[in-house]
């Protein structure tokens, strides 16, 4: 399994060989950092949180949690145990990355947004109901529930189609296929419509295998520095030789000069 987080920018439409228009939506996902990586041991189920998008400051309790990481906008956790194709669990690491080069063109995924918020709203618009005929009796009547329960019952059922808060719900869209990856602008097109508005928060899952950018040790880092350091050092050297052979011809004349004088 794989997966990303994502933002999801604006709608626009491509076309393909034969000149059909695809309709899709230009999600911005990752790069998302491996925050935390949970096990049965001592958090009694196995999970991956993966953070996405900049943020000015976190609070006490996240700087502390997210550590030198760095400031995440989104945290979002995965339960699902992360296998590749042959069967071989992924061994993930804080610090880790994932980008967009783990989905491919063609992949069908599971996107899930937040939808838009529509307010409070009547049957008519939040479940579609037919209404009442305008004439013959029905005054203030077309976009009316009707009966809401029986006599008998003396109580509104539960579960009952009613006027109420429209939206602002969880809302996954599965078989979505991945038409485009723009890698260096870490931008995927999505066919069709993805719910969510502008700048939302996108959850792109899939079947496949997961490419992750494994973190830099200390060491290596260190090592590094060190034959940076190295070069410059060699590269420094010659330009000190120069110079001090620049001052060897410069004072040599200056030497015979006073030998002559001596012998004289």
């Amino acid at each position: 399994m794989k997966f990303i987080l994502g933002q999801k920018i604006e709608m626009t439409q491509l076309f393909d060989e034969a000149g059909n228009m695809i309709p899709a939506t230009i999600v911005k996902a990752g790069p998302c950092v491996v925050t935390q990586v949970k096990s049965k041991d001592p958090d009694g189920y196995e999970s991956v949180q993966i953070g996405f998008g900049e943020k000015k400051s976190n609070s006490k309790a996240l700087k502390g949690h997210f550590g030198a990481l760095g400031s995440f906008r989104f945290a979002r956790e995965f339960r699902d145990k992360i296998q590749n194709p042959n069967n071989k669990i992924v061994k993930l690491e804080v610090g880790n990355q994932i980008t967009a080069e783990t989905f491919n063109v063609g992949d069908e995924v599971k996107v899930t947004g937040t939808s838009k918020g529509k307010g409070f709203q009547g049957v008519v618009r939040r479940h579609h109901f037919h209404g009442h005929p305008a004439t013959h009796g029905h005054k203030d009547q077309e976009r009316m529930p009707g009966s809401i329960g029986a006599g008998g019952v003396q109580h509104v059922v539960k579960g009952r189609r009613m006027a109420g808060h429209m939206g602002n719900e969880q809302i996954s869209v599965k078989n979505v296929e991945i038409v485009k990856i723009d890698l260096e602008n870490n931008l995927l097109y999505i066919k069709g419509a993805v719910p969510g508005a502008r700048s939302g928060l996108i959850e792109i899952v899939g079947e496949g295998e997961l490419k992750i950018t494994k973190k830099q040790d200390k060491q290596e880092k260190q090592e590094e520095i060190k034959v940076e350091n190295k070069i410059e050092n060699v590269e420094a050297a010659p330009v000190v030789a120069e110079t001090t052979e620049g001052v060897a011809e410069e004072t040599a004349p200056v030497v015979e000069e006073k030998a002559a004088e001596e012998a004289k």
